[in-house]
């Protein structure tokens, strides 16, 4: 067996390599733990989120009708849809129609 001997420079450079090691292993495990907590408690942020975007609501789209179509559509159920009375001018309709046209346009984000 032979004995190595080390001076006061090995030794301190040795030192300062097991404390980074050290410091490494430290850091890998806290964003293991950290990484362990956040999927914990993702499943229920991620429903709390949902419910509040539910909770939302914009008025572009709480206009819109959602009920079920029809068979033939009638005067009430195309005004539900264009969220104008049943009595509205044609100029009213138009507008409401386009503006519907707008938003739901493919080229919208583009």
């Amino acid at each position: 067996m032979r004995l190595v001997h080390m001076t006061g420079a090995d030794l301190t450079l040795s030192l300062l390599y097991a404390r980074s090691l050290i410091a490494v292993g430290l850091g890998i495990a806290t964003l293991g733990f950290a990484g362990r907590y956040t999927f914990q408690i993702w499943k229920p942020l991620g429903q709390v989120i949902t419910e509040t975007a539910k909770k939302i609501s914009t008025p572009s789209f709480s206009s819109y009708y959602k009920g079920g179509f029809e068979q033939k559509m009638s005067r009430r159920e195309a005004s539900l849809i264009l969220g104008v009375s049943p009595s509205a001018g044609k100029a009213k309709i138009r507008a409401a129609h386009r503006r519907i046209m707008i938003l739901n346009h493919p080229d919208k984000g583009r």
